[in-house]
């Protein structure tokens, strides 16, 4: 289990939102955090403390002008440390391998895959044709529904078909060197785990997987590491004391 570092972006500002705000409607969300620091500065801070794998989020629809100002944030932090970090948001095949030149070490891809509700086999092929197995990451954030979890996209606003399931995981880990799975509901409310889903992704065996949402304390630190089987990273966003949280990044840098 080890610690995966966030720089999430909104409207051209390096943000912790709640999850379930985001609207594209006038690039609404509720912020938790607006930094007065960009994007490259918590790169540079990553470098520092050698943290790999970490998460560049672009949260606004590509071919918006908020978009486009995320993405220059996005683009001089991956110039920081080539190799180091992974980028998502409007990630598809035709701009996949300019990500991965300009210095991310993996594309993530949610809402690309799925159409109508349903993964789209063609889909999945093509992003995994674009940039090979090792260099994907999936996205698969989900909102409770019933008595379950199901897979949302369109930036965790809309809902599809597919239960978060390890069917599922099993179905696309294949095609993908990681997974990510926000819990939604609980992003950026600092309110605790989901607890189902970290159930889940601890009965995963050989898949790498990082968590997501709610997370405020180091007894959920403890408690991913329990349910997760020690198999399970994660990132932690609002609740971290660089977001203005009251958890100390020191510390959880240790989890490497």
């Amino acid at each position: 289990m080890r610690f995966r570092p966030c720089i999430d972006i909104h409207n051209g500002k390096v943000k912790q939102i709640v999850g379930g705000s985001l609207k594209d409607a006038n690039n609404q969300a509720d912020a938790n955090f607006i930094s007065d620091k960009d994007a490259a500065w918590y790169a540079d801070l990553y470098k520092k403390d050698g943290l790999t794998g970490g998460h560049v989020i672009l949260l606004n629809p590509a071919g918006t002008p908020e978009y486009a100002a995320d993405l220059k944030q996005a683009l001089a932090a991956l110039s920081i440390w080539p190799g180091a970090c992974q980028i998502g948001g409007g990630v598809c095949p035709e701009n996949a391998r300019d990500f991965l030149r300009a210095g991310a070490s993996h594309v993530i891809v949610t809402s690309y895959v799925f159409r109508e509700g349903r993964i789209d086999a063609d889909r999945l092929e093509k992003i995994y044709r674009a940039v090979g197995k090792e260099r994907l990451v999936l996205d698969l954030s989900c909102r409770r529904k019933g008595d379950g979890y199901v897979i949302v996209t369109n930036r965790w606003q809309t809902f599809t078909d597919v239960p978060l399931s390890e069917a599922v995981f099993e179905k696309l880990s294949p095609f993908c060197d990681e997974f990510l799975v926000h819990a939604v509901d609980s992003e950026g409310k600092a309110s605790g785990t989901e607890d189902p889903v970290l159930r889940l992704l601890g009965r995963l065996s050989g898949l790498t997987v990082t968590y997501a949402g709610g997370i405020h304390s180091m007894e959920d630190i403890e408690k991913i590491y329990d349910l997760g089987h020690g198999r399970v990273d994660f990132t932690v966003g609002s609740a971290l004391d660089l977001f203005g949280g009251p958890l100390s990044y020191d510390i959880l840098k240790t989890f490497r």
